[in-house]
């Protein structure tokens, strides 16, 4: 058990009403903890992350699957969240 101010929020947001059915939802960062959607939180550290991308905690956790470049894409944007 993490404090939640030391973890970071991945959410997925809501599909609109008239999308199709085989669209993919919108997986991104919420540094701000206050965006609209399902959340998933992991600890700040690259090996946190590491560990849940390869045992696909996150799919479990935002029900969905999740293709490869979107983890490349959060990867990426968790590293720069890191340098700041």
């Amino acid at each position: 058990m993490k404090d939640k101010r030391g973890l970071i929020r991945m959410v997925k947001a809501p599909l609109p009403q008239d999308a199709p059915e085989n669209a993919q939802p919108q997986i991104s960062l919420d540094l701000t903890g206050k965006a609209a959607g399902r959340g998933a939180y992991i600890c700040r550290s690259a090996e946190c992350f590491e560990k849940a991308r390869k045992a696909r905690r996150l799919e479990r956790s935002l029900n969905c699957k999740i293709p490869e470049e979107v983890y490349e894409r959060l990867s990426a944007e968790l590293e720069k969240a890191w340098e700041d």
